[in-house]
């Protein structure tokens, strides 16, 4: 082989290296965002699922002392 066709050679393995590890970046950021989705998902749901629980007591203990109340007249 020639010294320009050997040259040719490295350079096409560097291009091709080149977009190889530019694909990896963009695969490892894209992973990235979906765990960061998936986290803020479960958050909201944590926090829905407490608030709705809260909601559901004070209106559990409300309407007790709502009842004891009509009772008692």
């Amino acid at each position: 082989m020639e010294q320009s066709e050997l040259e040719s050679k490295v350079q096409q393995l560097e291009t091709g290296m080149a977009a190889q590890e530019a694909s990896m970046a963009g695969a490892q950021a894209t992973q990235a965002a979906a765990q960061a989705g998936m986290t803020s998902t479960f958050a909201a749901t944590q926090t829905g699922t407490w608030a709705v629980m809260a909601t559901g007591s004070v209106a559990l203990l409300t309407g007790i002392f709502l009842g004891m109340a009509i009772a008692k007249d």
